[in-house]
């Protein structure tokens, strides 16, 4: 039935291999801090106001200005442009 109501709506699930978890955890974290950082406590008019507000809080504060433990305590912004400077 689960597998249906994801068809359904055009929806394809994520799996990784049988016992190999890891490429999981990153879209868990994220969507933990989504909800604490974002979504939390908000209550949307409208599917367009959910869209809106879930966009500028990962293009604006996501990866623009959130600290990242995985990145040395920086954004992923301030850690693309230092992986280009040791490129260059």
């Amino acid at each position: 039935a689960f597998r249906a109501l994801l068809e359904e709506h055009q929806i394809r699930q994520s799996m990784s291999r049988k016992g190999n978890p890891y490429d999981n955890a990153p879209a868990e974290n994220f969507f933990s801090c989504l909800k604490c950082e974002c979504t939390n406590f908000l209550h949307f008019r409208t599917r367009r106001d959910a869209k809106q507000t879930i966009f500028e809080y990962i293009e604006i504060y996501y990866n623009r200005q959130r600290r990242h433990a995985a990145l040395g305590w920086i954004s992923p912004l301030k850690y693309k442009h230092q992986l280009a400077a040791m490129a260059a």
